[in-house]
């Protein structure tokens, strides 16, 4: 497989970065505790692997067929890597409301954490563009398909998990002005450099 610790890199930088899967969990572990988030965590981690295998089927085939479609993918897969950068660098802090309710429903947080996910334009071009650059033409796919979402999924619950501790004693910061512009400019920052090193990469 090649640059296994690149993908691993990018891949948590795509969990890290803001969006609505890691506003569902600071906001679910500030209302109800990290048990109350726990359910929606794993109900977007059931959902990376219902994304990914949908894609995995034209992704390999595009990538056995087509070198031009490759090149194309790669392209658009810098390209929104240096968008998600731009558009981080440029966010405001996040806000997140405290709602009233106390009732702690583990079947609505694990569907409302599928559905998030499923309709997530990030982990959409992420299993569609930047993905299938880090697949071995000279390797089986499979076994490098399962270790890549393992991979990811296994971020995103750790990720997700860390950020669920620390929203209560973090958020203060988290949410303050100069808090989320280091926040959001270290990620902008970083998500650009490696679009354009994506960018430059041969096959």
């Amino acid at each position: 497989m090649d640059h296994y610790f690149v993908f691993v890199i990018i891949a948590a930088l795509t969990v890290l970065s803001p969006g609505p899967g890691v506003l569902l969990t600071l906001t679910n572990s500030i209302r109800y505790g990290v048990s109350g988030a726990a359910w929606g965590i794993y109900g977007l981690v059931i959902a990376t692997f219902i994304v990914a295998g949908i894609s995995a089927t034209s992704v390999g085939i595009i990538l056995a067929t087509s070198s031009v479609a490759f090149s194309i993918m790669k392209y658009v897969g810098a390209a929104y890597l240096i968008y998600l950068g731009v558009k981080l660098w440029r966010s405001p802090s996040p806000k997140i409301e405290m709602g009233s309710s106390t009732v702690n429903d583990r079947k609505r947080q694990f569907v409302e954490g599928m559905m998030i996910q499923l309709t997530n334009p990030k982990s959409v071009f992420f299993f569609m563009s930047i993905f299938p650059q880090f697949i071995s033409h000279s390797s089986a796919y499979t076994g490098q398909f399962f270790l890549l979402v393992a991979t990811y999924s296994g971020l995103l619950l750790m990720i997700h998990f860390l950020y669920a501790f620390l929203a209560k004693t973090a958020r203060i910061w988290l949410t303050s002005a100069n808090g989320g512009r280091v926040v959001n400019r270290l990620g902008g920052a970083t998500f650009m450099g490696f679009g354009v090193g994506l960018a430059s990469a041969s096959r």
